[in-house]
Parts: structure tokens; sequence; C-alpha cells
């Protein structure tokens, strides 16, 4: 009960991260409530264990005797309407410092691949008996949900979006790899090399996924990328006390996250997959790990405009490595509109990389599922790739092929 008489109201409660955190505070011994503008899948856990939720448009800032914990997309918001005397509201990631302080901790970041990471330890560590806590960046199906109150480890997914990895204090630090992929916050790849390097000097067991091989034993998940997920997460359970040959059976067991090709369905021969990816570097991962002999359809949903406009063409580079592409209007998330910079950029690239491929501009999600279903046939793989609400696509594709 670590954190016994707290009282905690969470501002955007329903985002992937906050929605564990206040799980795991409730776990701890917090009174805890919150409000977010929309339903999200993930409201499901929070109500489920007995927190209280607020969905309205306008933002909800809670009892003045409630600590305001928030997301990074209502900060502003709350920094003016939480205030008051004694009452400064926590960003997510002060709060995620303190949780971490609280417990033995494992963080994993990276560029790619930390989700799936997390998942694969919290998962391992479950079935090893070590009754983990774990906050995950995703819903984790064999271990019902993305976060879960236990007594052994915390396993968390540490984000350097924003830098604020480097606030965490963890016993073990994953780093699966070290990318340039938010390019509206770091202006260079060695600027985010020097964030990890400042991170990892605090860190007493250090796992550097990039210098080890990958496992060499079967998975349940496709792919060279995941079979270096799980070197990473086998490093990992090691220091954390988990001998390798029960690591490796746990892992082999594993069955991946949700929106990691993630398989949705199947209709008129076609399976249909659903999958995060929106870094050229995890597009490129996720065509060659689903290609064994059948051709691959892609919708792709580019992620941000600052990320589109850095990025187009390798992104284009990596699409054409497709058989048949789409790709839709760019998903603007937390940022405003760029002059000049749209979806279409993307598919010039592609068209550049590779002339004479099937590659549709379909500014709508709707129409470009359409697109991808009317042009794939038995034995294909049709993808719905992105960050953002592509994954809507994927009903209406199996209900064109069906």
């Amino acid at each position: 009960m670590r954190l016994e008489g707290r009282k905690l109201w969470f501002v955007g409660i329903g985002g992937a991260g906050l929605s564990g955190y206040a799980v795991l505070a409730k776990a701890w011994g917090a009174e805890v409530a919150g409000w977010d503008r929309y339903e999200t899948p993930y409201l499901e856990h929070v109500r489920a264990a007995g927190i209280p939720v607020t969905v309205s448009e306008a933002v909800e800032t809670g009892p003045d005797d409630y600590e305001p914990v928030t997301s990074t997309a209502y900060l502003s918001e709350c920094q003016t309407q939480c205030q008051a005397p004694g009452r400064v509201p926590k960003s997510r990631a002060e709060f995620l410092a303190e949780l971490v302080s609280l417990q033995d901790a494992i963080v994993v970041s990276g560029a790619h691949g930390k989700t799936t990471t997390a998942a694969m330890i919290a998962f391992a560590l479950d079935r090893a008996g070590r009754d983990p806590s774990f906050l995950i960046g995703g819903e984790i199906a064999q271990l019902g949900g993305n976060a879960r109150a236990g007594s052994g480890w915390l396993v968390v997914e540490g984000d350097e979006s924003d830098r604020t990895i480097e606030q965490l204090r963890p016993r073990i630090a994953v780093v699966t790899n070290v990318d340039l992929d938010h390019h509206a916050e770091f202006s260079s790849l060695a600027e985010v090399e020097e964030l990890f390097e400042r991170w990892l000097a605090e860190v007493p067991d250090v796992v550097r996924a990039e210098k080890l091989p990958p496992v060499d034993f079967d998975l349940a998940v496709p792919g060279e990328h995941n079979r270096r997920n799980a070197a990473a997460a086998l490093a990992a359970l090691e220091l954390a006390g988990l001998a390798p040959e029960e690591a490796r059976r746990h892992l082999a067991e594993f069955e991946g996250a949700g929106r990691r090709l993630e398989l949705r369905g199947e209709a008129g021969g076609v399976r249909v997959l659903d999958d995060y990816a929106h870094h050229p570097a995890e597009v490129r991962a996720a065509i060659e790990a689903v290609r064994d002999g059948n051709r691959v359809l892609v919708l792709f949903q580019p992620h941000l405009y600052s990320r589109t406009r850095h990025l187009a063409d390798e992104l284009g580079a990596a699409l054409a490595t497709a058989d048949v592409a789409a790709v839709t209007e760019i998903y603007q998330a937390r940022e405003e509109p760029v002059e000049g910079v749209s979806g279409k950029l993307v598919v010039d690239a592609v068209t550049e990389a590779r002339p004479g491929m099937t590659v549709g501009w379909t500014p709508r999600v709707e129409d470009g599922a359409r697109f991808i279903a009317r042009r794939a046939r038995p034995g294909d793989v049709a993808l719905a790739m992105g960050a953002g609400d592509v994954d809507r696509a994927v009903p209406l594709m199996l209900a064109e092929l069906s």
C-alpha cells in the first residue's frame, strides 16, 4: 500500500500510459478518479479496477483535495486550470518517476520495440511465478491488459520522445535501439544518443540490445526484429534472477502485444493484420516479418507532421518493399498542421522508389481500406499500419473482403 492516504485525479485517464498508472496507484492504496475527453478501450480496465471516470468535452480537474496528474496532451490546460494553493499538477513523467522509485524496476526504452520487449519481460516473470507489476503502452492479452500491481519487479515502458526517460531511476535499464524518431524534440541522432548516455550512467545494470545477437530459438511472434526484442528481454530476465533456460521457455510462449502484427481476422482467403509501425525501420521490419512467399498489401497512415516532413523519402522506400500500398492523410496527434506537408509526400516517395508499383493516395482511412481490399486476393496479407487510428480500417477491410 505504497500510496495509502493519497488522493489522485488523472487528467487524460483514458490514455495508454495514464490508464495504467491509475490502475497501479489504486492497487497501491491511493484513492483514484479521473477524466478524459473520449471513451477509449483502456477505460474498460480502469473502471474494472473500481476507478470512477468522467468523460466530457471540457477538462475536469477534480476536487480541490485531489492531486492532479496530467497526461502530456492536457498539460498546458491543466497548468492553468488545476492551479490552487498547494495544488500543483504533476506531469505524467513526474508521477511515473515516483512509481519507479517505489519498487525495484526494469525500464525498457528505445525508438523501436519497447512495448513488445517490456511485454516479453513481464510475461516471462508472470509465468515464472514472480508476480510482476507492469506498465506497458499496449494491450497484452496473455496478461489481461496493459497494467497490473504485483509484489515482484515493476516492468515499465519508458519514453524518450519528450526526454522524460532521464527522470527514471530503475535497477535495470533496457535500450532496444537508438534512432531519431521525434523530430519536433531532437535536432539530430547525436542528441538522442546523448540523452540515453546520461540516463544510463545513473542505472546500475544496463542491457544494450543492439550489441546482442538475435535469439536462436523459436518464437510465437514473427520477424527478425522480434528475435532481437527477445534477446533484450532474455538479458534483462537474467539480470532479474531468472534462469536462462526458464526464461527461454516462457519467451517462446509469448504471443505478442496489441497492434504489433496482431492478426485481426481472415476473409476471402486474406489475412488482415493491425500494426503500430510508424517509422521507416518499423515499416520495413513489419513487411519483412509477414512476407512468407505471399503478397503483402499495406494501408499506411503517417503519424505527425514533423515526422512525415523529415522521413517521407525513407517511409516511401520502406513501403516500396510491399506489393501494394495505400497512404492516408497524416494523423496529426499533438501537432498542428504544417503547410505543404501531407501524406501525398509519402505517396510520391513510394512511386519514386519503385516506379510502376500499385500505390494509392487515399486521404480517408475508409477509402484506403477499400483500395487495399479490392486489390487483395486469396493468400495475401493485408496490413493496416500506423500509430494513429488506422486500426479502424480493419473491420472495413474484412467486410469488403467477405
